[in-house]
């Protein structure tokens, strides 16, 4: 079983992103894209990342998996993000979350051999998965789970 400390993924700038710098902090994990109904829950994301800053890292991972709706490039998905929802948290790499090729990361969150807690599958854009502070996987919520549901925020209160 790997440690969730030890995948790596790259920023939207490609810079590796180093997940020891999370540790003691929540993480939520979700899979975005700009042209999806579920797209302005970005603003809630961002609302979230803002109050939350403390004890919770958002991490944003673009995906153009469900129904092409994340077709741009790095600068196009920052402008977007920027421009329309004031997105500051973090966003990663554009990366396949399910399939041949999907990213270690998801294979951590999906697989439970990997996470050694509970094994999905990715449903659709902005489905969510909360990482405790100790790097351990808490569980997953689907699209339809806005970011401030009491299914997310009573794991952080």
């Amino acid at each position: 079983m790997a440690s969730f400390y030890d995948l790596q993924i790259n920023n939207l700038n490609g810079k590796p992103i180093d997940f020891n710098t999370f540790k003691g902090k929540h993480i939520l994990i979700v899979n975005v894209a700009s042209k999806c109904g579920f797209t302005p829950q970005y603003k809630d994301l961002q609302t979230l990342h803002e109050r939350y800053k403390d004890q919770l890292v958002v991490i944003g991972v673009p995906c153009n998996q469900f129904g092409d709706q994340e077709p741009g490039e790095a600068d196009d998905i920052h402008s977007f993000c920027e421009l329309n929802y004031g997105v500051t948290f973090l966003m990663t790499e554009k990366v396949d979350v399910k399939g041949k090729q999907q990213h270690p990361l998801y294979q951590w969150l999906t697989q439970k051999e990997e996470n050694g807690i509970k094994g999905s599958s990715v449903k659709w854009n902005f489905q969510k998965y909360l990482i405790d502070q100790e790097g351990q996987l808490i569980d997953y919520f689907y699209s339809l789970t806005e970011p401030w549901s009491s299914k997310i925020i009573k794991h952080l209160n």
